[in-house]
């Protein structure tokens, strides 16, 4: 089996695959709500998903970031969101989840992002570089698992507010013209 893996934008034909490895990755995490893929659904329902790449190995999709603009409260442009982030628990631990974060970090510069925000694991994004802000925050986020990573500039102050793509609760109903469009 040839472990390499292959990091490329989604194709509409992944996103079942897409589905499937989100739902796997969280399936376990207590603190997840197991919303995580409906969240990307609605996401791309919604045009709001400005970074899209799976990590496949042996023609197989095993890793998902999604990426998506965020709102800063004092009016700062160009902000982003990182997450979800998946990997196929039997591959967890053998550096996709890196690979993906610093090709999806890598994507944000090339739209001229200013930076970039996530809620995580608060030891795991700090070697990305990612630190916790003094001034800014998400509203019913504890500040240790908000993390934010400027690539230009000053970290905004006040209140990030995610796409609203990120309370969906269940799949993303689409209109039945929807494949007319």
């Amino acid at each position: 089996m040839d472990n390499s893996i292959t990091i490329r934008s989604e194709s509409p034909g992944d996103v079942d695959a897409i589905t499937e490895v989100t739902e796997a990755a969280f399936a376990t995490l207590k603190v997840s709500g197991h919303t995580e893929q409906y969240i990307i659904d609605a996401l791309r329902a919604a045009g709001a998903l400005s970074v899209s790449l799976v990590a496949e190995r042996d023609g197989r999709v095993v890793g998902h970031i999604a990426c998506s603009p965020v709102a800063m409260s004092d009016g700062t442009p160009d902000w982003y969101g990182l997450g979800p982030v998946s990997v196929l628990p039997e591959c967890q631990r053998q550096g996709i989840g890196k690979a993906l974060i610093r090709a999806g970090l890598a994507r944000l510069k090339d739209l001229n992002a200013r930076g970039c925000c996530l809620v995580g694991h608060p030891e795991y994004y700090r070697q990305f570089g990612f630190e916790n802000p003094s001034d800014l925050a998400i509203d019913g986020v504890p500040p240790e698992v908000f993390f934010v990573l400027s690539f230009d500039g000053p970290i905004p102050r006040g209140t990030v507010t995610f796409h609203e793509a990120f309370t969906a609760q269940g799949p993303v109903r689409r209109s039945p013209d929807a494949e007319d469009g």
